[in-house]
């Protein structure tokens, strides 16, 4: 009798464990089919309203902003100091091709090092999703079934107004700070991507600040990520 309610116990034993495999191998699977949370990526043209637009989206997406900060991430992924990681950032890429040379002979980080850092760690973020990404050609990287991408424009002579009046400059200053600003990000797409940041065919959403405010902007923004988003 003993040696049957022996028997008895392992087989529940063994059948608990089953069922704990079963339902633990099930909670991977979904873990692992469960999608991600959509990104919105923004291209903006200096001057044009983009920043304070991101301001104000990201928390009626419920989104992280993520800006400046890349640059730190980056460099803790590719463990090298935030200084050469900034050289190579789209702000820094018209000073780069002058000393570029030197600088590697020092720090070892080269472009496609600097490239395959930025991927990993657009990578990360793609994977849990829900944040808001500036420039840096994440709309490139991140997948366009899970990011929603976005690109802010307005006329040359509207952003140079706007950029004078915010920075209380001259027009001759404000066009110099347009300009430059515009070339280098121009030329860090360029040069990492090979690509046109301001080819529309890479966004689903351009939006022309001419004529629209920072609300009627985020309004329009938010309105068309719903839609491609919303639950079928």
């Amino acid at each position: 009798m003993k040696k049957k309610e022996t028997r008895s116990l392992d087989q529940l034993v063994s059948e608990q464990l089953a069922r704990w495999h079963t339902q633990r191998a099930a909670h991977e699977k979904a873990m692992a089919e469960e999608k991600p949370k959509p990104c919105l990526t923004m291209s903006i043209d200096p001057g044009s309203g983009g920043v304070e637009i991101a301001k104000r989206l990201a928390p009626l997406l419920g989104m992280d902003l993520l800006g400046s900060e890349i640059i730190q991430r980056i460099a803790e992924s590719a463990e090298k100091s935030e200084e050469a990681v900034k050289s190579l950032d789209e702000k820094e890429t018209s000073k780069l091709n002058s000393w570029l040379s030197s600088l590697f002979a020092t720090q070892h980080l080269t472009p496609d090092e600097y490239l395959r850092h930025l991927t990993r760690v657009f990578g990360a973020i793609s994977k849990y999703g829900n944040a808001m990404l500036l420039g840096r050609g994440a709309q490139y990287i991140l997948p366009r079934e899970t990011t929603f991408r976005v690109r802010v424009i307005a006329p040359l002579d509207v952003r140079i107004e706007k950029a004078a009046k915010m920075t209380k400059s001259s027009r001759k200053d404000a066009e110099d700070f347009i300009l430059k600003m515009e070339y280098d990000r121009r030329t860090f797409v360029e040069q990492y991507f090979h690509r046109d940041v301001t080819n529309p065919l890479d966004y689903d959403l351009v939006v022309n600040t001419e004529n629209l405010s920072v609300d009627a902007a985020v309004a329009t923004i938010q309105a068309a990520f719903n839609a491609k988003f919303q639950e079928k």
